[in-house]
């Protein structure tokens, strides 16, 4: 009985020790001082020890080891350091493959390499384990760190519906949206809903991400009013997730709404996603303004931090502001600027026409132009009808990349715009001879939380013929009021279709605005035709193309016809 006191005292010492935080070859000792066989103590010891010290006490142990023991020595092993998650793997295998059950393979699969994805998935099938929710969704997770997204919804969908958890739904959603695959992380959410799978922040701010990247309003509104339901509004991941959301989807007001409301909770993230929101409208006043209060709170400003302050700068054309932004983020704020911070500056500049002056920034800065840099520059060109730098900066953009699409495009409008004809004709013909051949335009509406998508001459939509019907209604409409299409090729681009459609489809009854997103620039037939159609229709007209918002009211563009 003494024996027995004496071992139980020594024990709750070890225990004391490790819950200390200390030594774990404190621990170790006591255990074999007292020939202890608890299994809670050596898993506690495993846990403790890194995965070199704690994988060969696995065959020293004072009973057979189990995959419980084999978790715990992994618990260690950590996310960054993907070098030794395989041949710890290879080491397991040799011991026993019987210890690979979920909690273990889970833990080695987090520390994996992307690029190991497909071999470990087939082991994790040998296994019979890959349908597992925990070890699926870590495979998942894998696989959308690798790129392979359609691999990734693939083994998703492999798991039976009864299994699938939160963390399997929230990986996947996840993944899905980190990947671009905008559509598909909103269907899984949506599955995740109908199943009544409980909603996790990680869940909520994925499928937000998804709602952003393609700027659905209604969808955001959903998700929003979803969070509230279930307690995780005020959560700063999934509030910093909404703020960016309605954001992208040009809300800026309930932008602002939902960041003044996460009050104290806010962080470094939100405060930028929140300037990042006022800077796509090009209101350099209130980005400047919230900069000065995250200032006066306390918090330090990173590169995206001035991202946000120079892109407001470049869609505003306010390139003396840009100027001071560049110089004060490096000299007052120890921030150093990158290729985007100095692409911000040139596209000031170039908007109000001090093309000399962005070509030298572009020359100069200690980064490398890019083909961004340049592309900047040539939409400059184009803009204000510089023909012969126009062909430098194209001649640029070809030299990175031959194929490039926009700069015959580009070209070809600067020629027409100048009255060169055999110059604009050259440059079809040299991107036809190239074999290059361009990127196809989508426009997408949102209606009663549907996406509907739309192509140049759209010939698959249910509602096909009263799309046109609509269409041709408003081309009537505005050549009224004095627009003439140059050519009836235009009539029919994505954009326009989608606008048909939204008012057929009571997208936008009065008072409201009607939202068209676009993959594209818009060219600049559509942005004078819409500002037409903005008159006849009595609508405020939002239009996300790829370089900006448009938003267009009672003929005007907050643009001013620059983009």
């Amino acid at each position: 009985m003494a024996m027995l006191a004496g071992a139980a005292s020594l024990m709750a010492s070890a225990s004391e020790v490790a819950e200390a935080g200390g030594d774990p070859a404190v621990l170790h000792a006591v255990l074999v001082k007292t020939a202890s066989s608890s299994r809670a103590a050596y898993n506690l010891l495993l846990s403790r020890y890194p995965p070199s010290l704690s994988l060969p006490l696995l065959s020293r142990l004072p009973f057979r080891p189990t995959a419980a023991s084999l978790t715990s020595s992994l618990s260690s092993l950590s996310a960054s350091s993907p070098a030794s998650a395989l041949p710890l793997l290879r080491r397991v295998l040799g011991m026993s493959s019987a210890l690979l059950a979920d909690g273990p393979l889970s833990s080695l699969l987090r520390s994996m390499t992307p690029s190991l994805a497909p071999l470990v998935h087939a082991l994790a099938f040998k296994l019979a384990l890959s349908s597992s929710p925990y070890s699926a969704s870590c495979l998942i997770t894998l696989y959308s760190r690798a790129r392979s997204p359609a691999s990734a919804r693939h083994l998703f969908d492999e798991i039976p519906v009864a299994n699938r958890d939160p963390v399997c739904y929230s990986s996947t959603i996840v993944g899905l949206a980190q990947n671009g695959q905008y559509e598909e992380s909103l269907s899984v959410f949506a599955g995740m809903r109908a199943n009544a799978v409980d909603s996790t922040m990680y869940a909520l701010s994925g499928a937000l991400r998804a709602a952003a990247g393609l700027a659905v309003l209604e969808q955001t509104c959903g998700i929003h009013a979803h969070a509230l339901v279930v307690g995780l509004d005020g959560n700063v991941a999934v509030g910093t997730a909404l703020v960016d959301a309605y954001g992208k989807a040009g809300v800026v007001g309930d932008a602002a709404k939902v960041f003044e409301g996460l009050g104290g909770d806010r962080n470094l993230i939100t405060w930028n996603a929140v300037l990042s929101a006022h800077a796509q409208q090009g209101d350099v006043q209130a980005v400047i303004g919230l900069f000065n209060q995250m200032m006066e709170l306390g918090f330090a400003p990173d590169g995206l931090t001035f991202l946000a302050v120079l892109t407001a700068c470049s869609n505003a054309g306010a390139a003396t502001e840009a100027e001071f932004w560049l110089e004060a983020m490096q000299s007052k704020y120890s921030v150093k600027p990158g290729l985007e911070h100095y692409t911000c500056v040139v596209g000031a500049m170039a908007r109000v026409g001090r093309l000399v002056d962005a070509e030298s920034v572009a020359c100069t800065m200690p980064c490398k132009p890019d083909a961004a840099v340049w592309r900047t520059l040539l939409m400059g060109c184009v803009v204000h009808r510089k023909v012969d730098m126009a062909e430098s900066m194209g001649q640029r953009l070809l030299e990175i990349n031959p194929k490039d699409d926009s700069t015959y495009v580009m070209l070809a409008n600067v020629y027409s715009a100048a009255g060169k004809k055999n110059e604009e004709a050259e440059a079809w013909t040299a991107m036809r001879d190239r074999g290059v051949r361009k990127e196809g335009g989508r426009s997408w509406i949102e209606v009663r939380g549907r996406v509907h998508v739309f192509v140049a001459n759209e010939r698959r939509h249910e509602q096909l013929l009263e799309i046109y019907d609509k269409l041709n209604e408003l081309v009537q409409k505005v050549e009224k009021l004095g627009y003439k299409e140059a050519d009836e090729g235009f009539w029919h681009h994505s954009e326009r279709l989608a606008l048909a459609y939204g008012l057929i489809s009571g997208a936008a009854p009065s008072g409201k605005v009607l939202r068209i997103v676009k993959n594209l620039r818009i060219c600049a037939h559509c942005h004078e035709f819409f500002k037409y159609a903005s008159m006849v229709i009595d609508r405020v007209i939002v239009v996300r193309d790829v370089n900006r918002y448009h938003t267009i009211k009672k003929g005007d563009c907050s643009c001013r016809d620059y983009w």
